[in-house]
């Protein structure tokens, strides 16, 4: 790592230490490789005995028009390649996982995620395993996130342990979020948020890491940012382009606005939505009678199945 030294501050009459940020591409790189050649290996190989063996000789290579389409093996061959393709990808995303969660878990074993500043400018493994992991995941995040099943996404930070998402939750195509988040039950994060655990201070500052915890029941319309240590109480409700400031925890049960954000109260979610008091007042009756017919219709399945 090499070090350089800046001009004397005018203020302090000290010397501001700045160090270059010192990253092993010598090693991430093959690992980088190792993960994106070994997934497309085993479905690669899989997908091409199929053609050979299958595909080729009962489909391809038949001369007569009819017989695709009434011999059996032909019609077996023609139905069943997007079947194929759709296993062999399934596959190559599993074993993106796969060998990313080997990779993450021996990181977070030399120098496990927790929060706090790292600092910069001076050398240390936690500093080493932090880049390494923002590296490692990357790859794994995209291939889920843009491919044809990006609700695997969930899946697949769960599985590789950088994040855990409850059940029942959805989190759309999103900026960052990719470790050291944490998900309720049956949450739903809108489109383009910004989650991250983690900031850095300038160009040459401190990191500040942090995780960010969101509850169960929480809702976000999108556009919305989530910085590092932010907590979202359950039952929480974020208006578009609504932001978090660094450790801002929020007791839930309330809608929020703003950047940073802010409780929003009735009258502002009546002028929000374009609602009077009426409106309201018809909502609750029409509340309390849908509950009256639920009870009725409780009662009447209860003295059916007696």
């Amino acid at each position: 790592m090499v070090s350089k030294n800046s001009p004397q501050n005018e203020n302090s009459g000290k010397e501001i230490i700045k160090e270059e940020i010192r990253l092993n591409l010598k090693l991430w790189l093959p690992l980088f490789y190792i993960i994106y050649f070994s997934s497309f290996l085993i479905p690669g190989i899989i997908f091409l005995l199929y053609i050979m063996f299958f595909y080729l000789p009962f489909f391809l290579e038949i001369g007569d028009f009819i017989s695709l389409f009434t011999n059996l093996p032909s019609l077996i061959a023609s139905l069943t390649i997007p079947l194929v393709l759709i296993i062999c990808y399934l596959i190559h995303l599993f074993i993106v996982a796969l060998i990313t969660r080997w990779f993450y878990t021996l990181s977070e074993k030399k120098s496990p995620s927790k929060a706090g500043i790292i600092p910069r400018n001076i050398p240390s493994q936690t500093l080493d395993q932090y880049h390494f992991r923002s590296f490692i995941i990357k790859y794994p995040k995209n291939a889920f996130s843009r491919g044809p099943f990006p609700w695997l996404l969930k899946w697949m930070f769960n599985y590789v342990r950088t994040n855990k998402i409850g059940k029942k939750s959805v989190i759309e195509e999103q900026f960052g979020g990719d470790r050291f988040i944490e998900v309720g039950e049956n949450s739903y994060i809108g489109t383009n948020p910004g989650i991250s655990s983690h900031a850095v201070e300038g160009i040459f500052g401190n990191i500040s890491i942090a995780k960010v915890k969101i509850g169960n029941n929480v809702t976000t319309a999108g556009f919305n940012c989530f910085a590092p240590g932010v907590e979202a109480g359950d039952n929480s409700w974020w208006l578009p382009m609504t932001g978090a400031t660094k450790y801002n925890i929020l007791k839930g049960n309330n809608f929020y606005f703003g950047t940073p954000l802010r409780k929003i109260f009735k009258k502002k979610v009546m002028s929000f939505l374009q609602i009077s008091e009426a409106d309201l007042k018809r909502a609750e009756e029409l509340k309390e009678k849908l509950n009256i017919l639920n009870k009725i219709k409780e009662k009447g399945d209860h003295l059916l199945n007696e």
